[in-house]
């Protein structure tokens, strides 16, 4: 078990533990230590946040950390963790450090790694870390002197993310006439989204741009795309983007208003991929979350799903050990890996526009390749995480509800892997069905682990 690390990187709230700037301090030194020991000249490493106000006070602690082993830090500002992924390898630094909490709330916040290559680290690295981490030995081989690293800020971080977002429109395409509805959810794509649409000819209306460091989030975002739906009938937009707090995700909306969540665009750019000759395998990766649906709307052309462990990093390792290059999450994580090394919100809408360009449909045509099997899911709060093996109500419960599933439906029981909570999803012929059996699997859940 590791104590820090979580399905995403280190998350919780902000100033309390694991979430506290000793151990943004720690992080930093370890990340340096680890990664710049092969470097043959000054580590350089770069740290990028999203718009919370915490991420202040943790930037300026991993700085130090940093800057204590004689590795350098290139400060990005505020800026979409996939531009972070792409900047690490553009800029060759031997590592980058994102501070967010993704879709949490302002009062969270998280830290999360990215190697020299751009990708997430695998659970062995983030052990490596935890060990030095955790180390209470003194420092002999801190900087001294000249030998202590530098900090400096780079103001065209955006820009450069920018151009090579721009870059992934197919070139006989542009967006001349399209009306797009851009939610950046007070985050960290509240720059950066706006101008990639709007440089590419489309006319944007953009929503969540401006951040204070306590409304990322809030009532706004893919947590609420009812805001940009709204939008979007409103101002009779042909797209809404509504991107999650660090903007590796997405949640789109039709010219309807209508949602268009992940798994919809895992199908419909799948099927295209595959058309194209594009799609490896031809298989997509998909998570235990994936809907049925998705998995029937492949099959139907000939088109595999592989499913992971929640987490797109376990996508992307899958897609890596198997050469594959299409994947993602229900939740709107989208990994192109042809042009990405990590879920990149901004880059899947532009995937999109490809694709609804090049068959001149619109989306609410287009996304109906796919039909939903009806899904339940149900989040409680828990005090505790005991493995759900060792509950024995619980287990004969799950028995008992997959007995009743007779093979037409899935049960799925999890922990979040970034907050405190259980998570029950449910998928079967009646809607009404499997929602009273998420609950009473919830309910006996919770009472068990409260015990």
């Amino acid at each position: 078990m590791r104590k820090y690390f979580g399905t995403d990187g280190i998350r919780g709230l902000a100033n309390s533990d694991p979430m506290t700037v000793e151990n943004a301090l720690r992080l930093g030194r370890a990340v340096a230590f680890t990664f710049g020991a092969s470097s043959k000249s000054r580590p350089k490493i770069l740290v990028g946040k999203d718009t919370r106000l915490s991420g202040y006070m943790l930037e300026s602690a991993l700085v130090a950390g940093i800057t204590s082993t004689g590795a350098d830090v290139i400060l990005l500002g505020p800026i979409p963790t996939p531009g972070i992924a792409y900047l690490t390898t553009s800029m060759r630094a031997e590592a980058g450090i994102v501070i967010s909490a993704s879709h949490n709330p302002y009062e969270d916040n998280g830290l999360k790694v990215f190697g020299h290559d751009g990708f997430k680290l695998p659970d062995e690295v983030e052990a490596a870390l935890e060990l030095r981490m955790e180390s209470e030995l003194e420092h002999p081989d801190l900087a001294r002197g000249a030998d202590i690293g530098r900090a400096r800020r780079i103001e065209d971080a955006n820009g450069r993310y920018i151009t090579h977002l721009k870059a992934l429109l197919h070139e006989t395409f542009d967006l001349d006439g399209l009306r797009v509805v851009v939610d950046c959810a007070n985050g960290a794509g509240y720059r950066a989204a706006p101008a990639v649409f709007e440089e590419l000819g489309a006319e944007v209306i953009p929503l969540g741009v401006h951040p204070n460091g306590l409304n990322i989030n809030a009532s706004c975002g893919s947590l609420h795309p009812e805001c940009c739906a709204e939008a979007v009938r409103k101002h009779g937009a042909d797209l809404g983007v509504a991107l999650d707090g660090d903007a590796d995700r997405l949640i789109l909306l039709d010219e309807r208003g209508e949602v268009v969540d992940g798994d919809a665009i895992l199908a419909l750019c799948g099927l295209h991929l595959h058309q194209e000759r594009r799609l490896r395998g031809p298989t997509v990766v998909a998570t235990v979350m994936s809907n049925l649906g998705l998995e029937h709307a492949l099959a139907g052309e000939g088109v595999g799903l592989v499913r992971t462990d929640v987490g797109d990093r376990y996508v992307v390792q899958h897609m890596r050990e198997t050469g594959l290059n299409f994947g993602g999450e229900q939740s709107g994580h989208l990994v192109f890996l042809d042009h990405a090394t990590t879920g990149d919100g901004i880059a899947a809408a532009i995937q999109v526009l490809n694709v609804m360009l090049s068959r001149q449909r619109p989306l609410s045509e287009l996304s109906g390749i796919m039909q939903r099997v009806p899904q339940v899911l149900v989040n409680r709060a828990v005090s505790r995480k005991r493995p759900v093996e060792e509950l024995p109500a619980s287990q004969a419960l799950m028995a008992n509800l997959e007995r009743s599933l007779a093979g037409r439906g899935r049960l799925l029981v999890r922990y979040s892997g970034t907050e405190s909570k259980i998570r029950v999803m449910v998928e079967g012929e009646d809607e009404a069905r499997i929602r009273e059996m998420a609950e009473d699997l919830a309910d006996t859940l919770v009472k068990e682990l409260d015990r």
